[in-house]
């Protein structure tokens, strides 16, 4: 699991493979990502947007961005969190993803990006 703070928002991640909707034959790796969103500030706020960047070994590289997440722009009160999870899939057994995470301050109606740490997706066999 990897973990950061920004603006006392903590984004906390963590990937797994998914080797059940993968076909290494043809190239096509599956990965699932688990996002943890603990709000530390003393305001609420809410999430409005996401930016992803995504790397496979090839070098090929993907940029995504969306509103909220998993269809839903969550808001949290000050000591909330929110948890989703989402999945990614490569051409190759391993590349990595990190972003950002767009909120807005409640209170003062003042827009602030939050880090999303970079995390690793790599199936299990390339790691022996």
């Amino acid at each position: 699991m990897v973990k950061t703070t920004t603006h006392n928002i903590e984004i906390a991640v963590e990937s797994k493979y998914w080797p059940g909707h993968s076909i290494p034959k043809e190239s096509h790796y599956f990965f699932v990502y688990y996002i943890t969103i603990t709000n530390h500030s003393d305001c609420t706020v809410k999430l409005l947007k996401r930016h992803w960047d995504i790397k496979d070994s090839n070098g090929e590289k993907r940029m995504v961005d969306g509103d909220g997440v998993v269809g839903e722009t969550p808001v949290l009160e000050p000591g909330q969190r929110f948890e989703y999870n989402s999945g990614c899939n490569l051409q190759t057994e391993i590349g990595y993803m990190s972003g950002y995470y767009t909120f807005t301050n409640l209170a003062e109606n003042r827009e602030f990006d939050v880090e999303i740490p970079r995390f690793d997706l790599v199936v299990p066999a390339k790691l022996n």
